[in-house]
Order: structure tokens, then sequence, then C-alpha cells
């Protein structure tokens, strides 16, 4: 360990000197210039995107308000159309522009002069007189009923106050509607475009300097620290800028040196400028950083020492006490491969051999328990484990698929989830027993404590299978398959005790017509495939409307129940007769014969009708069927 500790010892401190000499070698090869130029250049980019933009802002500004103006203007023309004869005074026509929103509102006449208007002063101007108002004449001289004007802001005429105006045409006689704008915020836009607004924007280093000189006359078009002053400066001049498109020394007025960093864009140079002493410093910073990497770098080195030291030694403690915990939480799946010493290595074999002995003697638990062939398994998990104990046999009684088991195996809070849902539905008439699938039923028992969960599923299928198939025994028909006639009577009873308010059911009695002369021509055993068939019949009834029973012999019984009045009683006996005809039955190879029973029918609105005594008027309704008709259904 000691030796493993002098050699990364070793390599950290080779590590750390080639580090820096590296890093002096780097800030030797920085050109402070280049950096300074793409610094510069970073700058000049985004002005000119500033630019663009603004002059895009603009565009799309003027686009957007010459629409509107124009929508306007054309609202004041619809207004004034509807009326071919209209004269407004100066208040009338200041209400009026005022709901359209708009700052002037003028009528021009055929005669060139502004009939009426929302300024006073303006009423009877000619618009001949002046070059602004001119250019709406044109509207006048047009045969366009569509036609009009945008013109751009600029001072009127009559006070040389900075408006827009737009005009149309009026529809129906010579005559042309203006509506005048105050171009606030074209001016707010255009001020925010120009350079000294853009300079203003962008933050400078000490000393720096930012302006756009036009290369054609020369002008300064814009500096970062306004326009007073005389830029009568060697790198202002155009004819020097030329030189500095890579960057270059210039003088300033008093012989000091600039660096100056020049860009071509729209007819202008876009230029940056900075004193020396001020590269000088950062120069010094640099210096100072480098020294400030070694004592990094120092810092670094030991901190890489400790963690080393933590690694080797104090990590791997930390890793075995995790993986020792989570064994005792009961993931006995856990693996402790803590490495980087032979002593560690070797406290983890065995810690391992350990937990194999301590499953190796749950594994043989369980083998006892397959050998016994109890259909038995057991399971424990808690809430602060990571793994659920379980025998092998359990996933097997549960019915679950390997990768669901292994699921749930590792996730105690999974399983707890899953066995509480089982156990939320018990059959029928049972307490703990609860049922997987259609032929596995299984008793749960389980203890559950805030510290832990223990459980016991033991099979019982084979006993709730052998008890169903008595129930089924003692309540159902064995040739027929239909219900015995006193679970019948049982069943009825409840329906017609629950019967929803507006509802009716009926009770019906059936016989078979001439059964002992089927029984006596074909045999017993035609005359019972004639009584099976005709039971298939009534099970195939839906339970939503019938229940079936055979009383003896071939006597039969239903209850009709869930229709809304006799009528539907009455659908419901047409639909099983209907089915009854279609369902011919074979009694011989040469013989096949449709089935033909009668039956009788009472029924009863009131959830307090007696049963027995709705069975004795069906029987009465039977008997006479069979008397009189056959074959069909009565009514008592």
């Amino acid at each position: 360990m000691q030796k493993t500790f002098i050699r990364h010892t070793f390599a950290i401190i080779t590590t750390a000197i080639l580090l820096i000499f590296f890093i002096n070698f780097l800030s030797t090869l920085r050109s402070l210039e280049n950096q300074q130029f793409n610094s510069f250049h970073a700058k000049s980019e985004q002005i000119i995107h500033t630019l663009e933009l603004n002059q895009e802002e603009l565009a799309l500004l003027k686009e957007n308000l010459d629409e509107d103006y124009l929508t306007r203007a054309k609202a004041a023309g619809y207004i004034f159309d509807r009326q071919e004869e209209i004269s407004l005074d100066v208040e009338e026509m200041q209400y009026l522009a005022n709901l359209l929103n708009v700052d002037e509102l003028h009528v021009i006449g055929k005669d060139g002069k502004i009939a009426f208007g929302s300024v006073s002063q303006y009423v009877g101007y000619r618009m001949a007189d002046h070059p602004q108002t001119r250019a709406f004449l044109a509207l006048l001289e047009s045969d366009n009923e569509n036609a009009y004007l945008i013109q751009e802001p600029q001072p009127n005429a009559a006070e040389g106050k900075v408006m827009q105006y737009v005009g149309v045409a009026r529809k129906g006689q010579k005559g042309v509607v203006q509506v005048g704008f105050k171009p606030t915020r074209q001016m707010e836009a255009q001020s925010r475009n120009t350079y000294e607004y853009i300079f203003s924007q962008f933050p400078t280093d000490t000393g720096e300097e930012l302006y756009a000189v036009n290369k054609s006359t020369g002008a300064i078009l814009g500096h970062s620290d306004g326009m007073e002053q005389d830029f009568t400066e060697e790198y202002y001049q155009v004819a020097q800028l030329s030189s500095c498109l890579s960057g270059a020394w210039k003088k300033d007025k008093v012989g000091h040196s600039m660096y100056v960093a020049a860009r071509e864009y729209n007819g202008m140079f876009i230029c940056a400028a900075l004193p020396r002493n001020i590269l000088f410093q950062k120069l010094f910073m640099q210096v100072f950083s480098t020294l400030l990497y070694l004592l990094i770098i120092e810092a670094v080195v030991i901190l890489f020492l400790n963690h080393l030291v933590k690694h080797q030694v104090i990590d791997g403690i930390h890793r075995i006490m995790e993986n020792l915990s989570s064994i005792t939480n009961g993931n006995l799946d856990t693996l402790v491969t803590v490495s980087g010493n032979r002593e560690f290595e070797a406290l983890s074999h065995g810690i391992n051999r350990m937990v194999k002995s301590i499953t190796n003697s749950s594994d043989r638990i369980s083998a006892i328990i397959e050998i016994s062939g109890i259909p038995l398994a057991a399971f424990e998990y808690a809430p602060d484990m990571t793994h659920v104990f379980a025998t092998s046999g359990l996933k097997g009684l549960l019915n679950l698929p390997e990768q669901m088991a292994q699921r749930f195996y590792a996730n105690p809070v999974l399983f707890d989830r899953y066995i509480h849902e089982k156990m939320e539905h018990p059959l029928e008439g049972e307490h703990d027993i609860f049922q997987i699938n259609d032929s596995r039923y299984v008793k749960i028992h389980m203890s559950e404590s805030p510290e832990k969960h223990l459980g016991i599923v033991t099979d019982v299928s084979k006993d709730i299978l052998e008890k169903k198939k008595m129930q089924y025994e003692n309540t159902h028909d064995s040739l027929t398959k239909l219900y015995k006639y006193p679970h019948f009577k049982h069943l009825a009873s409840e329906l017609i005790q629950n019967m929803q308010p507006g509802t009716v059911c009926a009770a019906v009695m059936l016989d078979l017509d001439s059964f002992k002369s089927i029984n006596d021509t074909f045999g017993h055993d035609a005359g019972d495939v004639y009584l099976k068939s005709f039971s298939a019949v009534l099970n195939s009834m839906p339970s939503s409307h019938f229940l079936t029973a055979r009383r003896s012999g071939d006597e039969f019984s239903m209850m009709v129940f869930g229709c809304k009045d006799k009528t539907g009683i009455a659908k419901c006996l047409d639909t099983f007769y209907q089915k009854l005809g279609e369902s011919p039955v074979a009694l011989s190879p040469a013989d096949t014969k449709i089935i033909s029973a009668s039956s009788g029918f009472a029924w009863t609105a009131d959830p307090n009708t007696k049963l027995e005594e709705l069975l004795s008027h069906a029987d009465e309704a039977l008997y006479e069927v069979k008397r009189n008709t056959k074959g069909c259904y009565g009514e008592y």
C-alpha cells in the first residue's frame, strides 16, 4: 500500500510540472493583438447585426402603420360616401377624428380646397399652394375610385409640424378624404437606428472607443463617447483606416499609440480603438493569471493526493459498509467487489462466501418444502429492505412469469402493492382465500408489523374446486344443466324483491307437448335428447332477462325480468318461441321434430308479490293453454 502511494505521488508531481510548462508555453504563444482584434471583430458583428435588425424593424413598422393608416382613411371615406351631401363643423370633424383614432381629418372638395376638417385654420386651404399638399391633387384627377396616396412623414404645409398624411378618393363624386397622424412611433424607431444610439448601447472597456466613419466623405457618423469632439487624430482619418482592416497601431493627438481595428460595411468603416497602456494592463493580468494557475495547480495536486488516499482506503471501507448494509436489508444478491489492495480483496471474498452460505441455507429450506410435496410457499420483506425473501414455489403458486417474479423480488414496495391488491378481493364466502386464475385458488396468511412482513401461501385449489362442484350439483339439474327448481325459487324470490321501480317481471310455467309419445315412439334416449335440446334453447336466452329451471320431467320454469311493461314480457316470450322454432331436434336418422311447448305466465310490478302466488297463477295459465291450443303461451 505504501509503494502504491509513493508511485502515485511521483506521477502526480511529474504531471503538475509538465502542466506548468504547458500553460507557460500557451501564454507565450498567445498573441495579444489577435486576441484584441477578435474581440473588436465580435463587437462589430453585434453592431452590424443590431443595425440590420433595426432596419428590418423600421421597415416592418412602416409597412404595418401604412396599412393601418390606409384602413382608417378608407373607413373615413366610407362614412362620407354614405351621404352624398354632408357638411360638418370643426367640432364634429374632431369628434369623428377621435372615433377613427386619427390626429387630423380633412375632406378636400373637387375644387382642390379643404372643404371641412378637424383643424379650423386648415379649412379653405388650397392644396395646389404647396408641394406637400399638391401631391393629393392627383387623386382628384384620377378616374380610379379606389385610388389612394400614403405620404412619408414630413413637415406639413400649414404649420411646418411633422405629420404623415393618407388620402383616399371619394366614390361617386370628386373629392378626397384625408387623415393625418403624428409619426411618433416611426421617429422613435428611427432614433434607435442611429449610430450614436447603437454605440451607446454597447458596453466598452476602459479607454475603448467605438465609432463609424463615412468612406466617401470621411465624416464621423457616430461615436461611443458622443459627437462633441474634433476627431482630428490619425486613427479617425479615412486614409489611415484602410490599413486597419487586420488591426494596426495608430497615434492619438498626444502621440500615444492606439490599437485600431476597422471593418467595412455598407459604405462606411466600423472601428474600435484601445490605448496601448490598457493592453499592457491586460498583459499584466495574464502574467498574474499564470501565477494564479500555478497556485491552483499546487492546490489541485494537494487535493488529488488527498483524493488518492480517500479513494484507496476510505472509499473502499465505505463501499464495504454500504454492501454490508444492503445485505443486512435482505439483498443477498449484493456482490462485494472492493479492489485496490490485497487486504480489501481478501475481505470482499470472505464476505461473499458468508452470504453465499446464507443463501444456500434458504435454498435448502425451499428444496425441503418441494420434497415434502406440500403446496406451500413463504415470503418475507421489510420497508427498508431492497429484496424480498421468497421460497422457490411462490411464483408457481401465484402464477407469476419468471420476469415479473424477479421484478417483484427486487422491489419490496412493488411486491407489497401486488400482494395487497390480490388480497383486496377474497373469494365469496371466504376470508383469506383468493382466486389466481380459473383453476388456481390460494390461501394467503400474512403477519405484518412495522419491522417486517411475513406471509405463507397455500394451494387450496383442489378443495375449492370440489366445493364449487358440489355447489353446482346441488343447484343444477344434471341432464339439462338448468337450475333445480328449489334454487330457482330462491333466486326468483330475490328478483321480485329487488325489482327496480318502473319495471315488471313474470313467472312462466312451461310444459313440453306430447313428450310421452316421443318417449314411447323413439325411446327414452331420444326423449333425453329432446329435453336437452329444449334446455339448450332456455340456456341460450340472455341472462339479463331470463332465469330458467327444470321443474320435473318435462316441466320447466322461467322468470322473465327487467322489462318495462307487459309488452316487454311478451316480446321476450316471442323471442324465445321464435328461437325454439328455429331449433329442430333429430330424434332418429330419419325423423326431425320442431320442439313444441306450452306455457303460461303471470306478471307483477309489485316487489311485495309472493312468488308462490305468481307461480300458481302461471300454472293456471299453462293449464288453460294446454286445454285449448298448445304450442304457445298464454297470460293468467
